[in-house]
């Protein structure tokens, strides 16, 4: 096999001690997990309670406690940016967090009202419903329903595969760009002015030209609140800072009746737990919010899906992507039938929950029973709230989300992915999170053509120290037989390629130090040839004879042997020109009069 330094692999080796089979015929080396019992395929929570124990009930509870602290500011700020009543934010954090602790597979994962979905929810509806909240409301569950339909209908057809597809690069500028979107959104909070535009670029450039018209006590507010939030994040980041931000400026607002001095409040929030209600609906606007809907699964479920396996791989769990789409579906059926809006993963919250101890989802069900007491018995306060106070909360969370480690990292790899990212950061903050995407992954696939277009490859000598074949270019004290040219590719053989290979083939030739009459092609890297990788080789093996260089192959591994059988190229080549080794190629060059 090839090592990390462009080896052949082909070390001596003493020789293998006498074994018995290991297999048999119908054997296959590979054995799957065995599967769970049904109960616990469809509620994984199950699994957890046989051992269950004391200890682990105090970190859940602990955890669980410690998460509504921070969803209940925040759900409610993310009301307010999704463009609904702080109650819908709180609703998000009831039944929603119940079908996703029951059905998810991930044991640390927080699911609630999360900023970009709510940035998404605010662009698909605001356009549809303008000033009327009772519209505004039900469109907002509508869209709920219809992600959760688009999660259970890709979980029918077992599309979890595709959170897989989302590159690094477009998720680190995907998430930057949320994140200047997010406080562009909330300035207006922040001046205590009245923004009519939409877009984050229209929405700064309108609140340039308002400046002049910002209520002072307002901004007074907004400082105070935001100032305490970013020096907590950075200090003590599992302190509950927002939660006690939230108290004291509810305290204030009552004390000082700041909503009589020009603060725009929360308002009265309904007590009691919310009814189940099916939004009324027509077929225009199911029509007009499925673009929404089918951005909202995207962006959720590779959330979801990333922030999940993060934190599965510290504790050695495993995430099921098929049972992620069930469990997400679910919660967003709850958030669509109870008033709220949808919902996605947290990675703040779910950082928090892992901090705190939480090792399986009871700590999500203390999390929405706790919401639960304050909205049967500590809502009439929550009116005082500022809503200054909430925008302070979001963009203490979005600075949050700025991590210049990921792009410092990007740039260690590929700078390419920077561009790919700073494009999808721009590109949200410009033209919306839907557009964004759609650029950013057609640059991703302009990514993955561009490095199948120029693969690695290399020309291999003998090196005597290490009893292989090696790269020349890492080893320039590799010998090799005059005569002989030994070529690996270490890629495909396809359309995006197969140009570049030939020339590269004519180019070793070109610069052997002796006159080529055998060109050894190492196949042992080579993992598929189409068409049009089958017709490169073809004109190779032509011009090469023309030439009276002979075309061996190497180390062709079963599959691509039965490809080049089935392409008439064993045929081509002569079954008598392919070696098991490199080395019994050379060996049988040497033999060659």
């Amino acid at each position: 096999m090839t090592d990390a330094h462009g080896n052949d692999g082909q070390a001596r080796q003493p020789s293998e001690p006498r074994a018995e089979p290991a297999y048999g015929e119908e054997t296959s080396p590979f054995r799957r997990a065995p599967r769970k019992p049904v109960v616990q395929r469809l509620l994984p929570v199950s699994g957890e309670l046989p051992g269950y124990g004391s200890g682990t009930l105090r970190r859940d509870v602990l955890a669980g406690v410690t998460v509504a602290a921070l969803a209940l500011p925040a759900g409610m700020a993310y009301a307010e940016l999704a463009g609904l009543s702080p109650a819908a934010g709180l609703y998000a954090l009831l039944l929603p967090t119940v079908a996703y602790t029951l059905l998810g597979s991930s044991r640390q994962l927080i699911v609630g009202p999360e900023g970009s979905i709510a940035a998404l929810v605010a662009t698909a509806i605001f356009p549809l419903a303008g000033d009327d909240p009772a519209r505004y409301a039900s469109l907002a569950s509508l869209l709920a329903l219809l992600v959760a339909g688009i999660y259970l209908l890709a979980r029918i057809v077992k599309l979890g595969w595709v959170a897989d597809y989302f590159s690094r690069a477009v998720l680190v500028g995907y998430i930057h760009g949320i994140a200047v979107v997010l406080i562009i959104g909330q300035l207006e909070k922040l001046f205590g002015l009245d923004i009519e535009a939409t877009g984050s670029i229209p929405q700064l450039l309108e609140v340039g030209r308002e400046m002049s018209g910002l209520d002072s006590t307002t901004l007074v507010v907004g400082i105070a609140c935001l100032a305490p939030l970013l020096l907590l994040r950075w200090l003590a980041p599992k302190f509950p800072g927002q939660l006690i931000v939230v108290v004291l400026a509810i305290a204030a607002s009552a004390f000082l009746d700041l909503e009589a001095k020009g603060v725009a409040v929360a308002g009265e929030i309904p007590p009691g737990l919310p009814a189940f209600d099916l939004p009324s609906f027509h077929a225009h606007d199911v029509w007009a919010l499925m673009p929404a809907a089918v951005g909202i699964f995207f962006v959720g479920f590779s959330d979801a899906i990333l922030t999940a396996r993060s934190f599965a791989g510290k504790h050695g769990q495993n995430v099921r992507a098929d049972q992620e789409l069930f469990a997400l579906g679910a919660a967003n059926v709850a958030a669509g039938l109870t008033q709220s809006f949808a919902v996605g993963a947290s990675s703040s919250r779910t950082a928090v929950n892992d901090q705190m101890g939480g090792r399986t989802q009871i700590a999500g069900l203390v999390g929405a029973g706790s919401i639960a007491l304050v909205l049967l018995f500590l809502t009439e306060p929550m009116q005082y709230l500022p809503k200054a106070t909430l925008g302070a909360v979001i963009v203490a969370a979005a600075v949050g989300l700025i991590k210049p480690d990921a792009w410092r990292e990007l740039a260690r790899t590929d700078r390419f992915e920077v561009m790919i990212a700073a494009t999808t950061t721009i590109g949200v903050v410009a033209v919306g999170v839907i557009g964004a995407l759609g650029i950013a992954v057609a640059l991703s696939i302009v990514d993955v053509v561009r490095r199948g277009a120029t693969p690695h490859d290399a020309v291999l000598g003998w090196v005597e120290r290490l009893g292989r074949y090696a790269d020349v270019r890492l080893h320039p004290s590799a010998r090799i037989v005059p005569g002989v040219l030994v070529y690996r590719l270490d890629d495909g053989l396809f359309f995006a390629n197969a140009s570049y290979v030939r020339g590269r083939i004519r180019e070793a030739v070109e610069g052997a130090p002796t006159p080529v009459r055998w060109l050894v092609f190492d196949a042992e890297a080579l993992t598929r040839v189409d068409a049009t990788g089958v017709a490169a080789l073809n004109q190779t093996i032509d011009g090469l004879r023309a030439e009276d260089i002979t075309f061996v192959v190497a180390r062709l591994k079963g599959p691509m042997r039965a490809s080049f059988d089935s392409a008439s190229l064993t045929k081509r080549i002569g079954e008598e020109n392919i070696y098991p080794t490199v080395r019994e190629a050379v060996d049988a060059f040497k033999r060659t009069p």
